[in-house]
């Protein structure tokens, strides 16, 4: 019963189910999407140090994202990542029944759209949510089929989150902060990962893989599909730009607290994924957030002599909380807690 919600055991569907449809105001009006050929690449193996910093600053605060190129995760890991994903996409539905829930506060689960119980209108996406640190707590109710699918998504999350911890320490120094800066006021920061399945979608310009949103989380590190685009960010305040996929990067895109640390200065950027009618399309998207007692406010040192914060002080659980009490593409959720 809970796997006929899901899209991925549809082998494909000829127009869009009733309570897909996007109303007109709301549509990705895909051929108004530009192309930005000036997306800030950046090559980690460099070894002009200052420049990688340099160059993190200024995409942090022109785009809000940036892609990282020798990043260090072998390219084999990352074609076994994608693989074994969709391997377990077309897994049988008797097999993701075991796993299938629409409880959002469950840790490890597969389920459909983006909140099923409360939204109106459904996305064009299954995803497996699974947490991943400390990874001997979480790894034994990961599924088991497929056969290599532990082994492999366990090493990956390792390595990206080895990836996280060093991008933390440069966006500190692109501040001019401590490169442990935002480490240690982030605390022990938790991760999780979002295996996220777009299926070929009839009907592309009236629906949503996920509509725009911005990422509640510290740092997003998203494993795209090489061989088809989807993500797409909102750059200038009005102009979506399609994010294409450069061989063997990663991109990188700065969450909320980010934001609110760095006092404005950084943009936890709006992003969207769109859905394709000729192609399926997989990503995975590890996130990096800090624990739930971390006390996140702006830098001191980024705030004026005399100026108030942008940002008032505040808990991680409360900005957490508040953020999944609200639809997704509602305003900012950091505007709720700007200071007084």
């Amino acid at each position: 019963m809970a796997t006929t919600q899901l899209l991925s055991t549809v082998a494909h569907w000829e127009t869009l189910p009733e309570g897909y449809v996007r109303a007109e105001s709301d549509r990705p009006r895909l051929a108004e999407v530009a192309t930005d050929r000036n997306i800030p690449l950046i090559d980690l193996a460099s070894p002009d140090k200052p420049l990688v910093i340099a160059e993190i600053a200024r995409a942090c605060r022109t785009y809000g994202f940036f892609q990282v190129s020798n990043h260090g995760i072998e390219e084999e890991l990352l074609e076994k990542v994608m693989a074994v994903a969709l391997e377990f996409f077309r897994l049988p539905p008797e097999e993701k029944e075991k796993l299938y829930s629409d409880e959002p506060s469950k840790k490890i689960r597969l389920s459909t759209s983006f909140n099923v119980r409360k939204e109106t209108v459904h996305n064009w996406r299954d995803y497996l949510r699974l947490h991943c640190h400390p990874l001997e707590e979480f790894v034994p109710e990961w599924p088991s089929n497929p056969a290599q699918f532990k082994e492999i998504m366990s090493t990956y999350c390792r390595e990206v989150r080895q990836l996280g911890l060093r991008l933390l320490g440069a966006v500190s120094l692109s501040l001019g902060l401590e490169e442990d800066y935002i480490e240690k006021e982030l605390g022990e920061q938790e991760q999780h990962m979002a295996v996220n399945y777009y299926p070929r979608c009839p009907e592309p310009d009236l629906i949503y893989g996920l509509p725009k949103h911005t990422d509640p989380n510290a740092l997003t590190i998203l494993l795209p599909d090489p061989h088809v685009a989807g993500l797409q960010v909102l750059r200038d305040g009005d102009q979506w730009i399609a994010v294409n996929p450069r061989p063997n990067a990663l991109i990188i895109n700065l969450g909320d607290q980010i934001q609110a640390l760095s006092n404005g200065a950084y943009k936890s950027v709006w992003h969207r994924a769109v859905v394709n009618a000729s192609q399926e399309r997989m990503s995975v998207a590890s996130f990096l957030c800090p624990c739930n007692s971390a006390v996140i406010s702006p830098a001191s040192k980024l705030v004026a002599e005399g100026d108030a914060p942008v940002y008032r002080s505040y808990t991680y659980d409360e900005y957490y909380k508040k953020f999944w009490s609200r639809n997704l593409d509602q305003e900012h959720c950091l505007e709720l807690f700007r200071g007084q």
